[in-house]
């Protein structure tokens, strides 16, 4: 998927492959960080390794300017409320470099048609209250929940 964005800087979102891997554990490392969290290094190679798999977890990056700068995860789950599966997008992360210019837009637009493509029928995630930036763009794309979880139905 490609995307030209506000900014006429083209952003580029495809599946996670093995060969990102430094690329990520670079936008990881910056998203542990933005959260004060740590993780032992045995756990990201996990991770990264689930999300290529695409079996449970998926992983996307966006590109731009030939450069990965940023991801999305998302994964699938049965409601008790709905016939079909919900899509939880777990995370979201953009390097600082590319922050406003459509990269967080096109990762968010990617999981929406990958859930639409997949039978779901709404893509949900959540964000700490106090994270105005991210919330800025969540607000523009999806309704809050008052649980502070948004939420797109694709239809």
């Amino acid at each position: 998927m490609t995307a030209t964005t506000n900014h006429a800087r083209p952003v580029t979102v495809r599946q996670l492959r093995p060969a990102d891997h430094a690329d990520w554990v670079r936008l990881w490392s910056g998203y542990l960080a933005h959260y004060d969290e740590a993780m032992p290094q045995a756990q990201v190679r996990h991770t990264f390794d689930r999300l290529c798999v695409g079996e449970a977890l998926h992983g996307f990056v966006a590109e731009v300017d030939g450069r990965v700068s940023g991801f999305v995860h998302c994964l699938f789950h049965p409601s008790t409320w709905t016939p079909t599966d919900y899509c939880y997008l777990q995370d979201l992360f953009v390097d600082a470099s590319c922050r406003r210019v459509g990269v967080g837009r096109a990762l968010i637009a990617t999981v929406v048609d990958f859930a639409r493509d997949r039978g779901a029928n709404r893509v949900i995630w959540l964000t700490n209250e106090d994270n105005v930036a991210a919330r800025s763009l969540y607000d523009a794309v999806a309704r809050t929940t008052g649980l502070i979880q948004y939420r797109i139905d694709p239809d």
